[in-house]
């Protein structure tokens, strides 16, 4: 069950729907194909996107997820003062390099910044930003800014410890809410350390939020990840916001890929 919210001039409407979770076989042909680019969270890659990506390509979608600079299988990459900045660069290069119009962007966890960041500097090639339990920035604010101090400085000190304060160590696949063995053990291998100054160089922004791009807000509620449940009831209280809330940890794309692929390619399809 999702549970839907719009909001605007005044009136909030609150829906329910049950989310189909049948596998994609082939294209649904009563959904127009789109564009879509998958953005990872703080320690992933573009691998975590994979079950969806899959699914989302058997329906005639086409699908793009890009590793930011320094994680996955671009970690041989990593260098001091990586930024949010740095990461929009990647993701805005995929879409100008592809040649994308009207894309679907999503952006999961710290890649709510990022695609901020996309929507900030090229809106026109955007046709709708997708926060799946993301990290909602505003100008001027970090990613540490809107963290419990504690946490703050529990993250400090590992960095400190493992890396001299380069990198973030990642935590154990529990912490994002996966815990079938088989899944957790394949983000046990793949999880890399996350560059420290991402979290604490602040964002750019010259525009409100989202620069007049349509946004939804996809909260993870069972369970909610704990961090990101003030931003949850933030993006709560926002006129003009899609937000919707999805039974699932806040690795979403891990734990329920099939139904996380019918929430995207509805929100997609709204007007």
């Amino acid at each position: 069950m999702v549970q839907r919210k719009f909001a605007g001039e005044g009136e909030i409407c609150y829906v329910a729907f049950m989310v189909k979770t049948a596998s994609h076989t082939g294209r649904d042909a009563s959904v127009a194909p789109q564009a879509f680019v998958l953005v990872h969270g703080a320690w992933h890659g573009g691998w975590c996107w994979r079950r969806v990506a899959e699914a989302l390509r058997a329906a005639g979608h086409v699908v793009f997820t890009p590793t930011l600079t320094g994680l996955g299988e671009r970690a041989h990459l990593l260098q001091p003062g990586l930024t949010i900045e740095h990461f929009a660069t990647d993701v805005a290069k995929v879409i100008e390099t592809e040649e994308l119009q009207r894309v679907v962007l999503v952006g999961h966890s710290f890649a709510g910044g990022p695609i901020s960041v996309v929507a900030d500097r090229k809106p026109e090639a955007l046709k709708r930003l997708i926060y799946l339990d993301a990290l909602l920035l505003e100008n001027g604010q970090s990613g540490f800014s809107k963290l419990d101090p504690v946490i703050v400085a529990q993250r400090l000190k590992l960095a400190q410890e493992s890396s001299e304060g380069l990198t973030i160590p990642p935590p154990p696949p529990a912490a994002f809410g996966v815990t079938e063995t088989h899944d957790a053990a394949w983000l046990r291998r793949r999880l890399t350390p996350q560059p420290l100054n991402s979290y604490q160089e602040p964002i750019r922004l010259n525009h409100p939020l989202g620069n007049g791009v349509k946004k939804t807000y996809i909260a993870c509620t069972d369970p909610a990840y704990g961090p990101l449940v003030p931003t949850h009831q933030w993006a709560k209280r926002q006129n003009g916001w899609q937000y919707l809330e999805f039974a699932s940890g806040h690795d979403a794309m891990v734990i329920r890929p099939e139904a996380l692929t019918e929430v995207l390619v509805d929100c997609a399809s709204e007007l």
